[in-house]
């Protein structure tokens, strides 16, 4: 992905060097046993209150640590950090993968006589203070939070997409940072036009948990699509933004991070109705279809039959 030419975003709070998160008092710890009762209980209540279903954040905390989170405090120094544009290699990319989305996203909701307002980007290590959404960790990997219109990122996440999950390689892995990245501003999208309010209310009305995680596969399915979109407009505003290898890594890590394929890796079985992201298969062909077709119109994954 070349993106030396990327409008740079100054929408970020950079707090990786706010000492990780390890400071004194003020915080609290998670055993090496799991997660703590405490932690369950607060991403639950996190979950259903703004619209992230708990079981992506409890499933993503206990699949990315293998039952084994990290031990750690936060303190409110976590809370702070430095505003704008970062200047290192990894903080500038995300900066000008920011800067793109939120143009191209603009230019597409000013065509439907609407106007945009983009989310913020945390960058952070370890753990920081989450807002409204509690406490952000690692573990949970990247994740919107819908009420401070916040994506939280530990970059070190995209190592583990490389080296763990094997989902690029080399030069690549830029482009699968900014699909990520893009994944998580298609959430952004959703709680722009109303989709994650109203699906966290048929999420309460579910008769049950399967009724429930379907719903939310609908909605990360659309998040994959829209992020395809991104991808459909920036490349016809910048062409050759895109290198040889790039398209194959996105849809490499999206198979990599498909719910079938962490269940089999984790417990060598696959239970459907218990997921929350969609499948490897699926994954890819929303990806694709954001990309192929680059309308918002697209995505409705709620108006199929056929994820």
């Amino acid at each position: 992905m070349r993106y030396d030419d990327f409008r740079r975003s100054d929408n970020i709070d950079d707090r990786r060097d706010d000492g990780g998160g390890m400071g004194g008092g003020g915080g609290f710890g998670i055993g090496r046993g799991g997660l703590g009762v405490g932690t369950i209980v607060v991403l639950s209540l996190v979950g259903y209150a703004f619209g992230i279903d708990p079981r992506i954040l409890i499933g993503g905390a206990e699949i990315l640590t293998g039952g084994q989170a990290p031990t750690h405090q936060t303190d409110s120094r976590s809370s702070s950090g430095k505003a704008g544009a970062p200047s290192d290699d990894m903080g500038s990319m995300i900066s000008g993968v920011l800067g793109e989305i939120d143009d191209r996203w603009s230019e597409i909701f000013r065509a439907s006589g609407q106007s945009y307002s983009g989310p913020r980007i945390v960058l952070f290590r370890n753990a920081t203070n989450g807002g409204r959404c509690g406490m952000a960790q690692s573990a949970m990997g990247p994740f919107y939070c819908p009420p401070d219109k916040q994506i939280f990122l530990d970059t070190n996440f995209f190592r583990q997409v490389e080296t763990r999950f094997h989902g690029c390689s080399g030069n690549a892995c830029k482009f699968t940072a900014a699909y990520i990245i893009a994944h998580e501003a298609g959430h952004h999208i959703q709680n722009l036009l109303g989709i994650l309010p109203r699906v966290t209310r048929l999420q309460q009305q579910a008769g049950s948990k399967a009724e429930a995680n379907a719903l939310q596969v609908r909605v990360e399915l659309q998040a994959d699509c829209l992020s395809g979109v991104w991808v459909n407009r920036e490349e016809k505003k910048r062409p050759g933004f895109l290198e040889a290898g790039d398209i194959d890594a996105a849809l490499t890590t999206a198979s990599a991070i498909g719910d079938d394929t962490l269940q089999r890796q984790a417990t060598g079985r696959v239970v459907p109705d218990s997921f929350t992201h969609g499948s490897a298969a699926q994954r890819k062909r929303w990806f694709m279809t954001g990309y192929q077709q680059g309308t918002v119109q697209a995505c409705n994954t709620f108006a199929t039959d056929r994820l």
